[in-house]
């Protein structure tokens, strides 16, 4: 059984003010990494007053050009630039379920053929919330991330041990 994104997620609405935020906490198009592999430091901050805010374990997902599969959970709390969607869970919903939910292949798939523009498409984020996704209760949606994480933790100190090497 389906349901829709919206039915799991929020968009989160809040600020930050750009003061309180350094280039580590401060995520934008530019630093996140292309094909799911997370974020780097920010080559600066922007020149407003405020941001849009982030929280520990929401998702954040470039919303420019979707397919280069930019995603990123949130580790801290920080701020983003507005080309950035963050996904906050609703009760019903663990953080990092989510999270695999939005890393899908097929998402990043159906955020570009809902997206508008042709030289830089945007996702349409009332497509993007109409999003079916299965229907699972909490208790399995927590043992389904456990297993998803477990590897996802392997594969990431498998790199970092290569890097070692390499070195």
């Amino acid at each position: 059984m389906k349901c829709k994104l919206s039915d799991i997620c929020d968009f989160r609405k809040g600020k930050v003010e750009v003061a309180n935020l350094n280039t580590k906490s401060y995520i934008s198009t530019e630093n996140m990494l292309s094909n799911k592999s997370g974020i780097t430091d920010a080559s600066s901050l922007p020149t407003v007053s405020l941001t849009q805010e982030y929280k520990s374990g929401d998702v954040l997902v470039s919303n420019i050009r979707p397919y280069f599969k930019k995603i990123w959970q949130a580790r801290y709390d920080g701020g983003c630039s507005n080309d950035v969607l963050v996904f906050v869970p609703k009760s019903n919903t663990d953080s990092n379920f989510l999270y695999y939910v939005l890393a899908d292949d097929d998402f990043f798939t159906y955020s570009m053929a809902t997206s508008k523009g042709t030289k830089m498409p945007r996702g349409d984020k009332t497509s993007i919330m109409q999003y079916a996704v299965p229907m699972v209760d909490f208790y399995t949606q927590k043992k389904i991330a456990s297993v998803l994480k477990s590897l996802d933790e392997k594969i990431e100190l498998n790199n970092a041990i290569n890097e070692n090497l390499a070195a």
